[in-house]
């Protein structure tokens, strides 16, 4: 009988301790990152409850790919939305759309997470901010780098290093049609008006994403960019090769975003008063004085739930994380990191250097 009421209470504790599944919904499937939440629909920790995707064909390929039945498929996400009961809905078409799908989210108190870039503008940008203040929601940005666990390894290094003096981000591949995207992605991704650019915003934002990180959000002073077009024949809308400079009183930032790179890199150097450290995702090279070796340091993979960005929009949203301003997926970072780019747009376009306001209002 005691064998018996042990059983049980054990049996209780784990089914108290583990949380139901989080139900998400999925808004779009031309963005193929969302392989990457398509891929985790069997690890028990989330529930996908919905997806909506107009085109059919498109769909029922990737659903098929994965097992997931078709009773999850519908046209719209209004009409998914009518539906279904996800506590947050992940967004996966053009960066264009991210808006419509936080004002139709927000309307109904759904958190949001969009992959990166936040938004084509910071006219869109402002407009997901007033929603998400007004309707009390959670909109996070989704970049692969955030879950590198070398960039944290990295900043963590800082305190060894002296004030930040020099930040060089390096992010890019060889182009998205030379490395075989599908024509869904392809379509909207080397549209000026759906992607908001090319390489500049693809890439950029990365770097963008990572200095205001470092810099604890801190805005730089001013931002200064040169696009150029190598491959007009490939992309005719839309730059292939961007260099940011970002100032800040007392650093300076190197944002290099290329469709361009003999290969697929993304990697960060940081440079303080007495040393440098330099992540990629493999680990870092840490150079702490003139006086000491570099070094090369493995890193242990981040712990759950800040390993994998949909076990942290889960935490988030069960208030087991609370995100501060300057995390790499809050909306206040990346506010700055759409600032960033509109700026270096408007630079390349001008030739001239850009100087950012006291606020982004």
């Amino acid at each position: 009988m005691k064998k018996f009421f042990f059983l049980l209470s054990l049996v209780y504790s784990l089914s108290y301790s583990q949380p139901k599944p989080f139900p998400i919904a999925i808004a779009g499937l031309t963005h193929t990152h969302v392989h990457w939440l398509l891929g985790r629909a069997d690890d028990g920790d989330i529930e996908i409850v919905g997806i909506a995707e107009p085109n059919r064909e498109l769909a029922e390929r990737y659903l098929k790919q994965y097992k997931l039945p078709l009773s999850l498929l519908y046209p719209s996400l209004e009409e998914m939305l009518k539906h279904t009961r996800p506590a947050a809905v992940a967004a996966f078409g053009s960066i264009f759309e991210h808006l419509e799908v936080v004002k139709q989210c927000a309307e109904k108190n759904i958190h949001v997470m969009v992959e990166k870039p936040l938004a084509v503008s910071l006219d869109h940008a402002r407009q997901i901010e007033a929603l998400a203040k007004k309707h009390g929601i959670h909109v996070l940005t989704n970049y692969e780098t955030t879950w590198y666990a070398s960039n944290y390894a990295a900043r963590e290094q800082l305190k060894n290093l002296g004030p930040i003096r020099k930040i060089v981000a390096h992010h890019g591949h060889q182009g998205p049609k030379e490395i075989g995207v599908n024509r869904e992605f392809l379509d909207w991704l080397t549209d000026p008006v759906a992607n908001g650019g090319g390489a500049l915003m693809d890439f950029g934002c990365y770097g963008a994403n990572l200095m205001t990180w470092l810099m604890n959000g801190e805005r730089p002073l001013s931002v200064t960019a040169v696009t150029q077009h190598f491959k007009p024949d490939v992309y005719p809308k839309v730059e292939d090769e961007a260099t940011l400079i970002l100032t800040y009183p007392k650093a300076q930032g190197i944002i290099q975003a290329s469709w361009n790179w003999p290969y697929n890199r993304k990697d960060l150097e940081v440079y303080g008063l007495t040393g440098y450290v330099i992540a990629d995702r493999n680990g870092i090279k840490l150079k702490a004085s003139k006086d000491q070796p570099e070094e090369m340091k493995t890193v242990p993979s981040l712990a759950s739930p800040v390993h994998d960005p949909f076990a942290y929009l889960a935490a988030v949203v069960r208030g087991e994380i609370i995100m501060t301003p300057t995390d790499l997926s809050s909306l206040p970072n990346n506010m700055i990191v759409v600032e960033i780019l509109e700026a270096g747009k408007e630079s390349a376009r001008s030739g001239k250097t850009i100087y950012l306001g006291k606020t982004t209002k």
